[in-house]
């Protein structure tokens, strides 16, 4: 589970910026809100981000899409430029390096250790990476990697197992805008030690939801299973309660097999008979198809117990079938985390739904520094009767200047 994500220095974020899904010590919800991985680490399912338009709050998203393209990512040479966007709006930032940090937990047997990878870059070259781990309350390093003269050097920890000419070979792969996990993979040997930290970035932090990004394609391949399928069909009973089934299609064309989904309405006939209707995804409307998409990344980030960001979650829903996507998450996931940034402020009127820690904003400076910032930073929030009416009001800031 992830921890905590640091950056500078990326985006709109000129300065170094912390979000963190750390649970504070509020027994509110505890039982379906927070995990506890050990008795001194706790750490919250859901994350949720208000903001005003051009806040930062979609800039976040994509700094968690940097860091897992970045780790995996094959350059065709060393001049190829890496995609990091610094903060442009200052003469001397575009010239600097960014950074992130992110912190998060893998279970290892029965023990859970804490891993911090880290990263200095610009457009050109990676300044410095690297990963560390606790195996108790002292980090000890598995690499260290820097550039000098425009070559990698790679120092890896005592820990990491492997023959000193299989590390040679990785410092050689590792191009100075690519990432040492990106050379190791270019390397036919298996580092136990790696191969788990890999795994958890590459299988467990899953590609964020846009709102111009179709989900269709990622669904059709979900219905095929029938966990997965039963899992959608719920939520889509609640976008529409007359769909009674769907069922995953193919097709075969002129360019090749094509897979879609036929969906079932179930209707009452003039005669008091129910009638059944199957019609193709083209006669759905936009929130039913949103819905398809986003309970199908749900499903399997449930599955995997993975970390998954949606940006502007509101878009083409309910705001009663947003407030039942968090609920049903929250009670039915296990480590599952979900980060997302919305405007729908009605969720700061559910008490029951939300605790404080899950909320945080942006919002940016007359320098066009985006800010973030949790709720909890705030003082005597049990004297406020209505959080919702307080940030409408601008109490918490992260609303437009109108």
């Amino acid at each position: 589970m992830i921890a905590e994500i640091k950056f500078k220095n990326m985006f709109s974020f000129r300065d170094e910026t912390v979000f963190s899904f750390e649970a504070d010590k509020s027994k509110n919800m505890a039982s379906y809100h927070v995990v506890e991985l050990s008795p001194d680490v706790k750490l919250l399912k859901v994350a949720i981000v208000y903001g005003a338009n051009a806040s930062g709050k979609s800039n976040i998203i994509k700094v968690c899409d940097f860091i897992k393209s970045f780790i995996t990512h094959t350059p065709l040479n060393k001049a190829e430029q890496i995609s990091v966007v610094p903060f442009l709006l200052d003469k001397m930032t575009p010239s600097q390096v960014s950074e992130f940090s992110i912190s998060f937990y893998i279970a290892n047997k029965a023990k859970i250790n804490r891993y911090v990878y880290s990263v200095s870059l610009d457009r050109s070259h990676v300044a410095k990476e690297s990963l560390v781990y606790y195996p108790s309350q002292q980090p000890a390093t598995l690499f260290e990697r820097t550039t000098e003269d425009n070559v990698s050097s790679i120092k890896f920890g005592q820990k990491v197992k492997g023959s000193t000419s299989v590390k040679e070979e990785i410092t050689l792969k590792c191009l100075p805008n690519m990432s040492v996990f990106a050379a190791y993979m270019q390397v036919n040997t298996n580092i136990t030690e790696l191969e788990a930290v890999l795994h958890y970035l590459t299988e467990r932090i899953m590609p964020a939801v846009t709102p111009t990004a179709s989900l269709n394609d990622y669904a059709k391949k979900a219905v095929k299973e029938e966990a997965a399928r039963t899992y959608i069909l719920r939520y889509l009973q609640e976008a529409d309660f007359n769909i009674s089934n769907i069922s995953p299609k193919e097709q075969e064309t002129q360019k090749g097999m094509v897979n879609y989904t036929m969906f079932q309405h179930k209707v009452s006939a003039s005669s008091g008979a129910m009638d059944y209707y199957e019609f193709p995804e083209l006669f759905e409307s936009d929130g039913t198809m949103r819905t398809f998409g986003l309970a199908a990344h749900i499903q399997k980030i449930m599955e995997k117990n993975a970390f998954l960001a949606i940006d502007e979650v509101e878009m083409s829903l309910h705001p009663k079938l947003i407030e039942y996507i968090i609920e049903r998450f929250l009670k039915e996931s296990e480590q599952a985390q979900l980060l997302l940034t919305t405007h729908y402020d009605g969720l700061l009127g559910e008490e029951d739904l939300l605790r404080k820690d899950n909320i945080w904003f942006t919002e940016k400076t007359a320098e066009g520094v985006s800010e973030l910032y949790p709720l909890t930073d705030f003082k005597g929030l049990n004297r406020i009767s209505s959080l919702q009416k307080a940030y409408k009001f601008g109490k918490f800031g992260a609303i437009p200047n109108l």
